[in-house]
Parts: structure tokens; C-alpha cells; sequence
């Protein structure tokens, strides 16, 4: 199985906004245990080391990229 980066939502704006939902009233702490919770229980549900490692990777090259362009944007 490879990773799928295209959306397999209907509706995208519906996922996201249970997402953010999920988070509301939270402490920064208790929205970060969210969250680890949260991909622990898709990466099981995924169950495939190969794809996991691959979603890191993207997920890390994002955040790199994401933290460049704010430098950037910070000059």
C-alpha cells in the first residue's frame, strides 16, 4: 500500500471542522494529548508500517518547509 495525499473526503471542510471541534475548550496540554491519541489510533487503523513512515516524512518535510516560509515572511 502507498500513501494516498489526495483527499478522500466528500466533504473536506466537515473533516476538518470535527478536527477543530474536538479541540475547543481544551488545554494546550490536554489538545496535545488529543492529538497524539488521535494519530496512534489512525495509524492503527492504517496498520501499515511502510505508509506510516511515509505520512512522517511528508508530515516532517511540511513543517520544514512551513517553518522556512515564516522565517521568510518574519524578514
Amino acid at each position: 500500500m502507498t500513501l494516498s495525499t489526495a483527499s478522500n473526503f466528500s466533504d473536506p471542510d466537515t473533516a476538518y471542522r470535527l478536527v477543530v471541534e474536538a479541540h475547543r475548550g481544551l488545554s494546550d496540554e490536554d489538545s496535545a494529548l488529543l492529538d497524539t491519541a488521535l494519530v496512534l489510533i489512525l495509524a492503527n487503523h492504517i496498520g501499515d508500517a511502510d505508509v506510516l513512515r511515509e505520512a512522517i516524512g511528508l508530515a516532517k518535510r511540511q513543517l520544514s518547509q512551513n517553518k522556512t516560509t515564516s522565517e521568510k515572511d518574519a524578514r
